[in-house]
């Protein structure tokens, strides 16, 4: 938390959002603290510091790493992307990262519910968020750090879900007077920490936003209302176009920060994600928080790995399936060409 004087210093912006001054660096909105001094502040509540103590080594390590002043809050996990994304405290963000993805100017008007949804709750795939922009359109938003089997037909069925919740919507409020001109365009965006293999192409090697939509061979003009972006964060990360100055990139660029030198890098770039990096840096005064937030990525993130070996299986065991029926396929070919052998033979033999 500031002090009254370093409140007092700092800058607002026309839109009211709180600016970094000069003289405050990044290391002074992450300072150091020791080990001891972050476990020492956790154990004051007993419950979230056994929460803590349940954790795996690896989220243990995270946690305290993040408390020292060392690294950024790891934005790619859900909690920690609704927390600084959420439409409802800071629509501008969201309005301009889904803007710089698409490459349209929009404004989010307000945040969907999941509730009508049609698709199983269970699935490796989950709607974070979903938002209706201004034009009536709707995006959902996601992010995945795990490349599940079937990308394309997973897109599709949200895409269609989504276009379905809003015909229904819709047709309800419009009555007798509903025409299917009133229907949006849905975005269907996600991105990928660690993207697919059909993203990892040496084709696209430099390419880390896909975006694709149904056309017809013939040109023809029809209005179709399903949009897909893909956007491939480790691409991103290794493409040489990465360093370009734009506001996709600077989004790109904090999604994919991990530590304090990343955050520097970020806003020498670009001065105006500041006020993101000053948000973050609140929570180091706020653990239990912070705490609440590692546990809720953790346990998302276990059921998307069961979910995500489970499909796997599936899908090797359809494969062997497969190569089974073919084998009984060549087998069958094979008794049929010694049975008419064997009745050539027969013939010979006569």
């Amino acid at each position: 938390m500031y002090n009254e004087n370093e409140k007092r210093n700092i800058a607002v912006s026309p839109k009211g959002n709180a600016i970094q001054p000069a003289a405050l660096n990044i290391h002074q909105l992450f300072p150091s603290r020791t080990k001891d001094e972050c476990l020492l502040e956790l154990k004051k509540n007993p419950s979230v510091y056994r929460t803590y103590l349940n954790w795996p080594d690896k989220w243990k390590s995270n946690f305290l790493e993040f408390m020292e002043g060392k690294k950024s809050l790891p934005l790619t996990y859900d909690p920690f992307f609704k927390k600084l994304f959420n439409p409802d405290i800071y629509p501008e963000r969201l309005s301009r990262l889904i803007s710089s993805i698409i490459g349209t100017n929009v404004t989010v008007k307000c945040i969907l519910s999941n509730e009508d949804s049609m698709l199983p709750s269970t699935s490796l795939l989950l709607l974070d968020i979903i938002v209706q922009l201004e034009d009536g359109s709707i995006a959902n938003v996601e992010i995945q750090k795990i490349p599940y089997t079937f990308p394309g037909e997973r897109m599709s069925c949200y895409s269609a879900d989504l276009l379905l919740r809003q015909y229904t919507r819709v047709k309800g409020e419009r009555g007798s007077i509903f025409t299917y001109q009133d229907l949006k365009t849905v975005y269907t965006i996600v991105m990928f920490e660690n993207s697919p293999k059909e993203c990892k192409d040496p084709e696209l090697s430099d390419i880390y936003l896909h975006h694709g939509k149904a056309a017809f061979d013939t040109g023809i003009d029809f209005h179709l209302l399903q949009e897909y972006y893909v956007v491939a964060l480790d691409v991103f990360q290794k493409s040489k176009y990465s360093k370009d100055i734009n506001e996709l990139n600077a989004w790109l660029s904090l999604l994919t920060a991990t530590t304090l030198d990343d955050l520097v890098a970020l806003i020498s770039d670009y001065p105006w994600m500041e006020a993101i990096c000053m948000d973050m840096s609140e929570y180091l005064y706020h653990p239990e928080e912070v705490v609440t937030m590692f546990s809720e990525a953790l346990r998302k993130l276990d059921e998307n790995t069961v979910n995500y070996m489970i499909d796997e299986l599936k899908k090797e065991r359809d494969e062997a399936i497969t190569a089974l029926s073919e084998k009984d396929a060549a087998l069958s070919e094979k008794d049929a060409e010694i049975a008419a052998l064997k009745t050539q033979l027969a013939s010979l033999n006569k």
